[in-house]
């Protein structure tokens, strides 16, 4: 498929891929299909301009059918490439969120944070409120503010905000990969 695709550079320097062959490929479907509409309304209407010999009939209307057959097979192929696509980028997807997962407990690790701790954490980095965090706990929500100080006391941070930026620093610097199995059931 990727002799159908030809590639150039965007403004960012990366390469892009532009389907022109495609692009043409569906320029032929439209003909075709103008063909075939055109005619069944000429011969619906009654109107010919000009009669043409059987034989250029035939070579045109195999020619369109083969352009609308050409056009199914290519669209199954870039149906199924998109579809490859997805289910590669949901791999990488289901890797990340693995790894960040692996992180975020060696950190936790490092800091010590008991149970309670990490599960204040966990829900204070998907930015629910202490309110939130404290009904989904059933604790009350001076005991979440605790909680997130002795927390952001072990991190060494002073707000939610550094604390969730240590982490996006870790994405950004690339310093977030995948523990070995056996250091994540620790």
């Amino acid at each position: 498929m990727t002799a159908f695709l030809s590639r150039s550079r965007s403004r960012t320097g990366r390469d892009v891929k532009t389907p022109w062959p495609l692009l043409i490929l569906i320029l032929l479907q439209s003909v075709c299909a103008v063909f075939f509409v055109s005619d069944i309304l000429a011969t619906v209407i009654g109107v010919r301009a000009a009669p043409i010999s059987w034989q250029t009939r035939e070579l045109l209307e195999v020619g369109a059918a083969l352009g609308l057959v050409m056009g199914v097979v290519l669209g199954w192929i870039a149906y199924r490439r998109s579809m490859q696509r997805t289910e590669a980028a949901e791999a990488s997807l289901r890797l990340l969120q693995g790894a960040f997962h692996d992180h975020l407990e060696s950190r936790f690790r490092e800091w010590q944070l008991t149970p309670a701790e990490r599960e204040v954490a966990l829900f204070s980095l998907k930015g629910f409120s202490v309110e939130e965090i404290a009904g989904l706990r059933q604790t009350s929500p001076g005991t979440v503010k605790a909680q997130s100080n002795a927390i952001y006391r072990k991190a060494e941070v002073s707000s939610r905000a550094q604390l969730l930026s240590l982490f996006i620093e870790d994405m950004m610097d690339g310093s977030l990969e995948a523990a070995p199995a056996d250091q994540s059931q620790a």
